[in-house]
């Protein structure tokens, strides 16, 4: 029996490999909102993590990335962080609660996260997956299977993501 219902054709991925200690990422961040604005739902904006050691609380970043994920407002801790890169900097896992806090989360349930270590494995996952596909440093796009390193420049990136994300969306020619 077949099934008379169309297939809806499966919406274009851009993963986003970050480190919410970069300032590299945090630059990058006009271009996320300008790709999520002009596409909407249309593109799938994957955070992918790849935190650095050069960056004492990237990790736990990521962990607490995934907590607000888990908690319906991924994108708007990942947009809260890097905006305050330097607070990362100094206060550590305690300023990651906060801004759980702030954004109005369970910051107890934050806090045993970083705690009980419930995300490590999508970090790790995450991070061995950039590895092997070459991802060297933050932010790195892949999308349509092409990588694009914004950790040395961030020009021209967003044009070229449009260009794929847009040939993507348009279908088979």
């Amino acid at each position: 029996m077949s099934d008379p219902s169309p297939v809806r054709p499966a919406v274009p991925v851009l993963d986003v490999w970050c480190e919410l200690q970069c300032q590299d990422c945090c630059d990058a961040l006009a271009d996320l909102r300008a790709l999520r604005a002009r596409y909407g739902d249309r593109l799938e904006l994957r955070l992918r993590h790849f935190p650095l050691e050069k960056h004492k609380h990237s990790f736990a970043a990521a962990q607490a990335a995934e907590e607000a994920l888990e908690q319906g407002r991924g994108w708007e801790f990942v947009e809260a962080v890097l905006g305050r890169v330097e607070e990362l900097d100094r206060a550590g896992e305690p300023f990651l609660v906060e801004v759980a806090r702030e954004l109005g989360l369970d910051a107890e349930e934050f806090d045993t996260a970083l705690i009980d270590g419930r995300h490590i494995l999508i970090v790790d996952a995450d991070q061995a997956e950039g590895k092997a596909i070459g991802v060297s440093g933050t932010p790195t796009y892949v999308i349509d299977g092409e990588r694009l390193d914004g950790g040395k420049s961030q020009d021209g990136l967003r044009e070229r993501i449009e260009q794929i994300a847009d040939r993507l969306l348009a279908g088979p020619e």
